[in-house]
């Protein structure tokens, strides 16, 4: 099923880009029986962040890959600008070699008898492009990532960092349209990874690429991307921007995928009074004001994330006086700024989190409020 068709839910228009710069459309990739990517559609528009999210085997570098050109689908369709580099309904298949792209790896893919500017250099120069040229759009580059003062220092003597620049210097200096990323970050330590995701967004805004990035770290993405599109199982399961995804998913599988989620199971009525519905809980009824405008066949959960859910003292009532339940603190896990309790309602456990200035101990009786806006049903899986 394409990503345009997975985002009507939730009373916002799909998020695509148009016509776009990259257009993949119904892609499939075989091997043997079988289906590493199943029928996968999105577009990407000039200058944006794009990035394919989920968990390892999913098909997001396989994706990737058909889109360098580094492995041919079964089926679909792949275009960069005006020109399909692939087609199977038109016999059309460009080498990678000639498709509008540049490619950072994983392993960064450095060569450790070249110095900094060799390997920087080395794409210019199989273009055939030498002499002042090729001196000046090296160090271009290398003033671009911070690392013009190391050019002539050799590949093995870098940090991960370091390496990780000068991959990024050797596909930005082809100025391609596309640079597709493929898990860059992933052999980072945490700390590096965190400085290097900020270093990354502000060099694709400064120079203004088109950037296809692959993770499956959740929160690397969210902080990075204009838009996600969260993958499983081959399959594309929604597109969106990263604030929607996390406050208003459509399916329960992006809830549980990023971020923290509580998910109950609820009975979904037919329309709404004043943009909120009742829905029915094990913790009783809840009123949401985030739901389907369509409700499909199928299971439905109700997503609440544990810091919108608020822990009151007995007794005590909310402006709005909705979604207010009694309550009694089974377990706290106190992690320095915040605790994470399990409170028992109706029967049924419901995790929240506070910050830690405020504490309850086991057996404490509370009231909890859940905001009807922060209350969002999803289908199931």
């Amino acid at each position: 099923m394409s990503a345009e068709s997975k985002i009507e839910a939730h009373g916002r228009p799909p998020a695509h880009a148009g016509d776009g710069l990259l257009r993949v459309s119904h892609l499939n990739t075989r091997y043997g029986t079988y289906l590493a990517i199943n029928d996968v559609s999105f577009s990407v528009a000039a200058g944006e962040f794009f990035t394919l999210l989920g968990p390892s085997g999913c098909g997001k570098t396989s994706t990737l890959r058909c889109i360098a050109g580094l492995e041919t689908p079964s089926s679909g369709e792949i275009a960069i600008g005006k020109d399909a580099v692939y087609s199977s309904e038109r016999g059309i298949l460009v080498p990678a070699n000639r498709r509008e792209i540049a490619m950072v790896f994983q392993s960064y893919a450095i060569w450790p008898h070249m110095t900094v500017f060799k390997n920087v250099a080395f794409p210019l120069q199989a273009r055939g492009i030498g002499g002042a040229e090729l001196k000046s759009r090296v160090h271009a580059a290398l003033e671009t990532v911070g690392l013009a003062a190391m050019a002539d220092r050799p590949a093995p003597m870098l940090s991960g960092g370091q390496q990780q620049r000068v991959a990024l210097a050797r596909a930005i200096i082809t100025n391609s349209q596309l640079l597709l990323l493929d898990e860059p970050l992933s052999n980072l330590d945490a700390t590096l990874r965190i400085q290097m995701r900020s270093e990354l967004r502000d060099l694709q805004r400064r120079i203004g690429a088109t950037m296809i990035y692959v993770t499956h770290d959740q929160e690397e993405a969210m902080s990075l991307s204009d838009r996600i599109a969260v993958m499983l199982n081959g399959s594309i399961v929604e597109v969106d921007t990263p604030q929607n995804l996390y406050h208003r998913p459509h399916k329960a599988f992006t809830a549980r995928f990023i971020g923290q989620s509580e998910l109950i199971p609820c009975d979904v009525p037919v329309g709404a009074r004043e943009g909120k519905v009742v829905v029915s809980t094990p913790i009783g009824p809840v009123t949401s004001a985030s739901f389907p405008k369509t409700v499909a066949p199928g299971r439905h959960y109700l997503l609440m994330r544990p810091e919108h859910i608020q822990l009151l003292t007995p007794g005590h009532t909310p402006d709005d006086g909705t979604n207010v339940f009694s309550g009694t603190i089974e377990t706290s896990m106190f992690s320095g700024r915040l605790i994470d309790y399990g409170v028992r309602i109706n029967g049924t456990s419901v995790n929240a989190q506070t910050l830690s200035n405020a504490q309850w101990k086991r057996g404490d009786a509370v009231s909890i409020h859940i905001p009807p806006a922060h209350c969002v049903v999803v289908e199931g899986d």
